[in-house]
């Protein structure tokens, strides 16, 4: 098998954050109450001057607002197509804010998702628009367009102008044989899920199948295997213990498969759903899939620092901890979850 990358620059990075799920918490430290009663979302504009993404009446009629959620990029995409020029500079301003905010710390194309903005296909689209001119007139790297929809992927590489590079189709799958025919008369690259059309993976095993497949098709279209990106599906290792190896397993076998010039990763971050200090179980997560052979992922570089996964002390107490968790050798995670309430993890 190929031997692993070495270091941070051989890792391609898909900042994930101008998409439509991102959440923060109403009572967490990044959403504010003016003395007006107002909530917002404080950031810095262009100059690094304060600016506010303030939370509109509509918004606080939705269930994620009455669970507690503010979905900010749903609101940014939003008063961004907003038939008021105040509300569509603040849409604005945000987006590009977090576009700067993800090159600066080292992402290679910037994900861009507007499924969750609302149930009208129209407002997506025209969503998802808007989202591409907004991010492309300011990122000096490519986009990956993100979408379950074909009609969206389309409506986003129709508006993609390819100023800084070829895209990233984010994702092709079974269930979507027709944005396999759109990718082949595009010059852009590709996300293949390791999925089958029955549904997810439930073992190595079938992600290997899965991928097999479904590289075998986009192949078939004329994509080169380097232009290819394996989404080998990470579940929660909340939810089953084995998952973390049943990810790693089915990394080792699409390497030996096809060796170093396919890449490999994607959503990360899933892995560590549920649980308490993510951003550790993230890191030791991503260090042990770079050892199974993956160089790509969609993450937040801002939060997951490459440099610290390479650093990571595998001796320490909180990694080992994550590191057992991680490779199911801690039953229903109860180990690392004491050791958290303990103050153990640092």
């Amino acid at each position: 098998m190929p031997r692993a990358i070495s270091s941070p620059d051989e890792f391609t990075i898909i900042g994930e954050n101008v998409h439509a799920t991102r959440v923060l918490l109403r009572n967490g430290r990044r959403v504010v109450t003016l003395e007006d009663g107002t909530e917002a979302v404080p950031f810095e504009g262009e100059d690094s001057e304060p600016r506010r993404l303030t939370i509109p009446e509509w918004y606080k009629k939705t269930q994620p607002y009455a669970q507690g959620q503010i979905k900010h990029f749903i609101i940014a995409m939003m008063k961004g197509t907003s038939d008021d020029a105040s509300e569509r500079e603040e849409g604005v301003a945000y987006v590009r804010r977090e576009v700067r905010r993800q090159v600066a710390a080292g992402a290679h194309y910037i994900d861009i998702n507007a499924d969750e903005v609302h149930y009208d296909l129209e407002i997506q689209k025209r969503c998802m628009r808007w989202a591409v001119e907004t991010v492309q007139e300011v990122s000096p790297v490519p986009l990956s367009i993100d979408s379950s929809s074909s009609e969206l992927i389309a409506e986003g590489l129709a508006t993609y102008d390819g100023r800084v590079g070829r895209p990233i189709v984010n994702s092709v799958a079974p269930e979507r044989p027709e944005t396999l025919d759109m990718v082949a008369e595009r010059d852009v690259r590709v996300i293949v899920m390791a999925t089958s059309g029955t549904g997810m993976p439930q073992s190595a095993k079938e992600r290997i199948e899965n991928t097999r497949a479904n590289v075998d098709e986009v192949l078939d279209r004329g994509l080169a295997l380097g232009d290819i990106f394996v989404d080998g599906i990470v579940f929660p290792i909340s939810v089953d213990g084995a998952n973390g190896n049943h990810y790693l397993d089915a990394v080792r076998g699409i390497r030996e498969v096809y060796g170093s010039d396919i890449h490999i990763g994607m959503g990360m971050s899933n892995v560590s759903f549920g649980m308490p200090d993510r951003r550790l179980i993230n890191q030791t997560f991503i260090h042990l899939a770079i050892e199974a052979g993956i160089d790509a992922g969609i993450i937040d570089p801002v939060a997951t620092k490459l440099g610290s996964v390479f650093d990571l002390d595998p001796e320490s107490e909180p990694v080992k901890l994550a590191i057992d968790m991680l490779l199911g050798r801690d039953d229903f995670c109860m180990n690392y979850i004491q050791a958290f309430r303990d103050g153990r993890l640092g």
